[in-house]
């Protein structure tokens, strides 16, 4: 059962740096408390400009009238990416249900999908989600280049930038009827790169600490959820703490999330930076393809919860 305590994760303020000449000292000074709540919990909630309170409930109030279309609408959302369509209930987890915007800080990208949903065409909602997602996507790509400037790996970013690409996932998690389990979602590390994970005003998320105590992660609706995930620390050769997490239903309440995720495009090798293996750190993880490991994941190898890509390719030292 999780703890009714909750997580003090730390509070870093990108607000700051929103102008044209940011103040160095405060630039260098956020570099550190990122790498060191990265290190620390995996994660750190965020303040971010730009996501106003108006914005928020326009797309939120779009994500509660996506969901209660009809099936065979929502079905309209598909992808070749495995994960990055429509999600219906499934017996493995009946309160979960999700859809997904492929690169969505790209406005056509948003646009498809709203007029797949709304065939009549819905402008206003496609602008907002796609405003409100550009600032995620905004705060994903500072985050992972202050990670790299302060490893001093400034020189690797622009290549591993080429070896993503986003999708966005709106996220509805139902009332466990009396006789279900509470469990939204298992435990798992993300696999991809970073996650920008939002909660609106129903809390779920809950995160287990090193000291394997899972405690709960407050509803803060102005603050962003930024999350490593297993691939970045594959690049970083286990430098940071990839932070196991769950979601369990606790309110008689539907939640509804949305998340940014960076994932591996498909058909790259993904491996550690040169730079981060060395006789003091020895390599943790053999080089993998993405998709590979999705296949291997889904048929039921080993690992499929908590750290997959570990499982998957990380070496017995």
């Amino acid at each position: 059962m999780g703890s009714e305590a909750y997580i003090q994760l730390p509070v870093i303020d990108f607000s700051v740096l929103n102008n044209q000449n940011p103040d160095l000292c405060v630039y260098d000074s956020i570099k550190t408390e990122v790498l060191e709540a990265l290190q620390e919990y995996g994660c750190f909630q965020a303040s971010i400009a730009g996501v106003s309170t108006e914005l928020q409930q326009s797309v939120y109030g779009a994500i509660k009238h996506l969901f209660s279309l009809p099936t065979e609408t929502k079905s309209k959302n598909t992808s070749t990416k495995m994960f990055y369509g429509y999600i219906g209930n499934s017996p493995q987890l009946p309160l979960y249900e999700s859809m997904g915007i492929d690169d969505p800080y790209i406005p056509k990208q948003v646009e498809n999908f709203t007029n797949l949903m709304w065939p009549q065409s819905n402008p206003q909602v496609s602008n907002n989600i796609y405003m409100y997602v550009k600032k995620l996507w905004e705060l994903n790509e500072m985050t992972k280049k202050m990670v790299f400037e302060i490893l001093n790996l400034e020189k690797y970013l622009n290549e591993h930038i080429e070896l993503t690409n986003y999708v966005l996932k709106l996220m509805k998690y139902r009332v466990p009827e009396t006789n279900e389990s509470n469990l939204g979602m298992h435990t798992h590390a993300d696999a991809g790169v970073m996650t920008i994970l939002h909660q609106n005003d129903v809390e779920g998320l809950e995160i287990l600490t090193k000291d394997d105590e899972w405690l709960k992660v407050k509803v803060s609706p102005n603050l962003f959820i930024v999350m490593a995930g297993e691939t970045l620390n594959v690049w970083l050769n286990g430098r940071l703490h990839i932070p196991l997490h769950r979601v369990l239903m606790r309110e008689n309440k539907i939640r509804f999330t949305l998340a940014l995720f960076e994932l591996p495009k498909t058909g790259k090798s993904l491996k550690a930076i040169e730079k981060m293996v060395d006789d003091e750190h020895p390599s943790l993880f053999k080089p993998f393809e993405y998709e590979e490991f999705i296949k291997f994941h889904i048929s039921g190898g080993q690992g499929i919860e908590k750290y997959a890509v570990k499982a998957y390719c990380g070496v017995s030292n």
